[in-house]
């Protein structure tokens, strides 16, 4: 695993436990929502080194905004 890989996967653990607060629910069903809806793959990854830079309010209502974009009510 690549130094920058690593640090995508801590980024993607630190969000799943924020979001997991935000929407009164645990880190695995929090991750089979970002699951369900590629989250992690097609918008966390690749826009990590923009995101990281942001803070964990924004992210976690922009997430939000993202997955009930994709039909999933949180």
């Amino acid at each position: 695993m690549t130094t920058l890989e690593r640090q995508q996967v801590d980024f993607s653990v630190f969000l799943i436990h924020q979001l997991a607060r935000k929407w009164r629910k645990s880190s695995p069903e929090v991750y089979a929502i970002l699951d369900r809806t590629d989250a992690l793959n097609r918008y966390i990854f690749p826009a990590y080194d923009v995101l990281h830079t942001l803070g964990s309010d924004y992210l976690t209502d922009d997430l939000t905004e993202y997955v009930r974009s994709k039909g999933v009510d949180v």
